[in-house]
């Protein structure tokens, strides 16, 4: 499956499981506390995403210092920030999504799958340039500017 099918799969099928999670839990619980309810995990969701997102950031610097690559966070970051985006959307289904992005365990996890399988590839600009035949082009001369 592509991923431009999976990402229409998922933004056909993850509102309808919002609208029926939604009313079920509204009809147990009422309208007022279900409201009540989103609105409190978005702003728990927010609160505890600025707190991992500097946790994160903070061990960036700290590897950069010492000169270390930080992998681990460059790719937890994209993570915290499809997190945030999820916890930010109004439902439960999407604030459990997004919660589980939060789990520092649960992303080193991730990226761990992420670094190990090779599913970003890092290239040097040398190895871009010849991908890519910048050097073909290049025409070497002088240039004299007269007035």
């Amino acid at each position: 499956m592509k991923a431009m099918q999976i990402l229409f799969a998922f933004f056909l099928i993850i509102p309808f499981i919002e609208i029926y999670v939604l009313l079920a839990v509204g009809s147990v619980i009422g309208a007022f506390p279900t409201i009540f309810m989103v609105v409190f995990t978005a702003v728990l969701g927010a609160w505890l995403l600025r707190r991992q997102g500097f946790a994160t950031w903070q061990r960036f610097q700290s590897n950069l210092q010492n000169g270390q690559i930080p992998a681990y966070e460059m790719i937890e970051g994209p993570i915290l920030l499809v997190g945030g985006a999820l916890l930010l959307t109004p439902g439960f289904f999407t604030d459990m999504l997004g919660f589980a992005c939060l789990v520092p365990a649960l992303r080193r996890r991730i990226a761990q799958y992420v670094i190990e399988h090779h599913l970003l590839v890092a290239e040097s600009g040398e190895s871009f340039r010849k991908k890519a035949h910048f050097q073909d082009n290049v025409i070497e001369g002088e240039f004299n500017k007269e007035d």
